[in-house]
């Protein structure tokens, strides 16, 4: 096994999240639990149900919003540890783990129910071991893996479900629903707080939110849409079973699908409903063994774990985190009695939505301008306060052996806390930053990490950053200058563009550097402000061949430091967008760092191909038009003529010596060199068009 110390693959795509979410919610709470719960609450169990997602709706806004701005393994510990520090991280995250490893053994115990009926004297925990050990291969193997056997898994289910519900519909008896409520109000909410299991898997998901690509799209699609479907397969598959069977019957029984199936379509509908309960029990074990190993990881890399949790395998798989996750998953089948432990996660789980909700209080109100969600919360903060209080509400009703296993674990989280974590971790969360607004001190550390972030997500697609590098000013100097004197030239050029005081400028500007606000990196510096008099982002791009003198305060060491650059850019933004400044300086700052990227600078003939050196990805093209090449259809034609491809247009154009910006009415002329940016499509299609492999 290689130790690759690796980020996480990002193989999963919207399908691959909504197959995962949905298989982590329809096992056990739907196979087994109705039965328990009409025990409890007659055929109010339709409305415990309901009941139990009224807290999860506030918890699923909220970590949706969450995941979008900070996709990193580790889901609801990465949340808390961020936003309220590691005490709180520490807690969220050995208790969510030990919460889905009772889940996934729950749910492993349960198909034992289900193959008792045709095979009574199959040792059930064996099989359990078993299947756990399969599926810890299969993960092992990589998330793209795991992943399509859940595809496979929750679509069979969901197509037997759809054939149950729609079956049974029909054939519901109203006079089963007589004495709806005879049970009683605490007994209903007792019973939601029962079933409450039965949703914790649409955003346990979140912890595979790193492996995700482009996470701010397909975690919002993914999440709600399973949100929307198993609620819907919850409510409509409980009023069949409560329709079909008697409430005398139904109470109790652990195998109500089963027993409903038999009703509607005989001893054939039993098989049907029990292979699709193995399809439910194995999807959510399976994809809970994959969201739990994530938890070890995500600790092991902020030190509040040993260290070898977070090595990788070839393949990008944490095997270590993996393998331990399985281990104590076996140790809990063949020691503990599963089934009475596992309603105990719920109350768990509670109490983690209840702080995920706290989670963008304090994120939003720490003001932190790297902070940038894809998603955010609709009715913020009051989705956020509902969350807090019905959470609050279910608890309330829940027993005193649930509540003492929640008081225990908290306990222990914080030992461990104590003894391992606290020497080890000098980290802050963002309500620091909150604590900044009433006097008190902030923690560097969470910006910088987002700031990483922002990098890795990219821009988003309304981002103007290849109209603003084509729009720039470039200033290409000779000899060796300082920085000070560089900056009162850009400041002059601010100053005439949005009619700002240069001295306030050049201050600024000559400030931030000076207290580590201005990254210095690979021979080039990223001078930024914002300013309420701009009303566009604006780029200032400097060249200099003999280099420029820089002293700068390096927040790495807080130390002075200086160095000889050969790049600067300066980026103005309007006050009222700091997240889409942050986005585009990300931008800049990952583009520098690739080590071609100073090689393509230096080398530059003139100010096309130094904003060509910066554009230089999938959405930009660069072509020499000229007779004779497929281009050549371009000549003579004026750029409203032209037929673009949808998401591109041309940028620029250099013309002997000159760099033209071109309008509707610019010509196309032969020899002239475009410059074409785009979406990566619009550039593949631009290409075919009307370029020849050799015309670059």
């Amino acid at each position: 096994m290689s130790g690759n110390k690796n980020k996480l693959k990002k193989e999963l795509n919207v399908l691959d999240i909504f197959v995962l979410a949905t298989g982590t919610t329809l096992s056990a709470g739907f196979f087994l639990l109705p039965g328990i719960a009409a025990s409890q609450a007659g055929p109010a169990i339709i409305i415990a149900y309901v009941i139990t997602a009224i807290p999860l709706i506030p918890a699923a806004f909220s970590i949706v919003e969450l995941t979008t701005a900070m996709p990193r393994a580790g889901g609801i510990y990465y949340f808390l540890d961020r936003s309220m520090g590691p005490l709180l991280g520490t807690i969220g995250g050995i208790g969510t783990w030990l919460a889905l490893i009772l889940k996934v053994s729950f749910a492993l115990i349960g198909m034992g129910v289900y193959i008792s009926l045709f095979f009574p004297k199959v040792p059930i925990s064996t099989i359990a071991v078993f299947v756990a050990i399969v599926l810890g291969i299969i993960n092992i193997l990589g998330a793209r893996s795991s992943a399509s056997l859940q595809t496979l898994l929750v679509f069979a289910l969901l197509i037997i479900l759809a054939l149950f519900i729609f079956g049974g519909s029909p054939q519901i008896e109203a006079s089963h629903f007589k004495g709806f409520f005879d049970s009683g109000y605490s007994s209903i909410v007792s019973s939601a707080g029962l079933v409450f299991i039965s949703y914790v898997g649409i955003t346990n998901v979140a912890s595979l939110s790193e492996e995700v690509k482009n996470p701010e799209r397909n975690l919002p699609i993914g999440i709600f849409s399973s949100l929307i479907v198993t609620i819907l397969i919850y409510g409509l598959g409980t009023l069949v079973m409560v329709g079909i069977v008697p409430m005398n019957e139904l109470a109790g029984d652990l195998t109500p699908v089963a027993t409903t199936a038999k009703y509607l379509f005989g001893k054939y509908g039993v098989i049907v409903v029990s292979i699709a309960a193995l399809f439910a029990f194995l999807s959510v074990a399976n994809a809970g063994t994959m969201s739990a190993s994530r938890y070890p990881l995500a600790m092991s890399r902020d030190k509040m774990m040993p260290g070898f949790f977070k090595y990788l395998s070839s393949r990008g798989m944490p095997v270590i985190s993996i393998i331990v996750t399985v281990g104590i998953i076996i140790i809990i089948l063949v020691f503990l009695d599963t089934t009475k432990i596992a309603k105990l996660a719920s109350a768990f789980q509670l109490l983690m939505f209840m702080f995920v909700c706290i989670a963008v209080i304090v994120m939003r109100e720490s003001k932190i301008d790297s902070y940038d969600p894809g998603y955010k919360s609709p009715l913020y903060p009051w989705m956020q306060i509902g969350g807090v209080i019905s959470t609050l509400w279910l608890l309330s009703y829940m027993g005193w052996v649930t509540k003492l296993f929640s008081f225990v674990l908290i306990l222990f989280c914080i030992v461990w806390y104590k003894v391992y974590v606290k020497k080890k971790v000098e980290r802050g969360g963002a309500i620091y930053h909150f604590f900044e607004q009433l006097g008190q001190h902030r923690h560097e550390g969470l910006d910088r990490e987002l700031r990483g972030i922002l990098k890795e997500k990219g821009l988003r697609k309304d981002d103007p950053f290849d109209q603003l590098v084509a729009n720039s000013d470039v200033i290409d100097l000779k000899g060796r200058h300082e920085f000070d004197n560089v900056v009162y030239s850009a400041s002059d050029l601010i100053s005439n563009k949005f009619g700002h005081p240069k001295d306030l400028i050049s201050n600024e500007i000559l400030q931030g550097t000076r207290v580590g606000a201005t990254p210095v990196t690979n021979n080039v510096a990223l001078p930024h402000i914002r300013l309420e008099a701009a009303e566009e982002m604006y780029l200032i791009m400097v060249r200099s061949e003999g280099g420029i003198k820089i002293k700068f305060n390096n927040p790495a060491t807080d130390s002075e430091e200086e160095q000889i650059i050969h790049a600067i850019f300066f980026l103005v933004s309007p006050e009222s967008n700091p997240s889409q400044h942050l986005r585009i300086l990300a931008q800049i700052a990952g583009r520098v760092d690739d080590q071609k990227f100073l090689e393509d600078w230096k080398a530059a003939r003139d100010e096309q191909e130094l904003k060509e050196a910066l554009l230089h990805d999938e959405r930009f093209l660069s072509i020499e038009i000229r007779q004779g090449s497929n281009g050549s259809i371009l000549i003579g034609k004026s750029l409203r003529e032209l037929h673009m491809p949808e998401g591109s247009l041309i940028a620029l154009i250099r013309r002997d010596e000159d760099i033209i910006v071109p309008g509707g009415s610019t010509v196309i002329q032969d020899k002239d060199r475009i410059t074409v940016i785009g979406e990566p499509k619009a550039m593949d299609e631009f290409h075919k068009r009307y370029v020849y492999k050799d015309d670059n």
